[in-house]
């Protein structure tokens, strides 16, 4: 498939919508040994003077294991189209099952980290800090109810934005 590559300020995406409403996956591995998790909490940003995007990822996810391993890990936005996929690949745990397969997803190189063919957009983000969330640090307490019952908090990871891939 044919990608160009856009600057961050010619990016024209809005993030509440492309985050909260039409979801993205969060990768990291190389295309070969990559796993992959469907996220709808994240943002973009500029922090220490550089494009960047957040995500967050509970304690529980195999993905974790793959973005606390790798210096790098991408967001994928997908079409509408690919809903049924990104179900699965929020539903099902890597562990388990090859559901990247079994989404029907072909995962290339984008530079430091695994990202799908598949994807309309796809952010390459270098690791620059992460931050578990304790329960300590919440000062809106009705989040830890609706939130963490389970006490499966999340960390959040702030990534550097190397490359911004669009398809043409």
């Amino acid at each position: 498939m044919a990608w160009e590559e856009v600057k961050p300020q010619d990016l024209e995406v809005n993030p509440f919508d492309a985050v909260g409403r039409q979801w993205m996956l969060i990768t990291a591995g190389d295309k070969e040994n990559c796993n992959t998790m469907t996220a709808s909490w994240g943002g973009l940003g500029v922090i220490w003077g550089k494009p960047s995007a957040t995500a967050y990822i509970r304690q529980s996810r195999y993905t974790k294991e793959f973005v606390d391993r790798e210096d790098y890990f991408t967001l994928s936005f997908f079409d509408e189209k690919y809903r049924e996929a990104l179900n699965l690949c929020g539903s099902v745990s890597g562990r388990d099952r090859d559901k990247i397969r079994e989404a029907g997803l072909t995962p290339f190189d984008a530079g430091g980290a695994a990202a799908f063919e598949e994807a309309e957009l796809v952010l390459v983000c270098r690791k620059a800090y992460h931050q578990y969330m304790a329960p300590e640090g919440f000062d809106v307490r009705e989040n830890l109810e609706k939130w963490y019952a389970d006490k499966d908090y999340h960390t959040m990871y702030i990534g550097a934005i190397e490359k911004i891939l669009r398809r043409r």
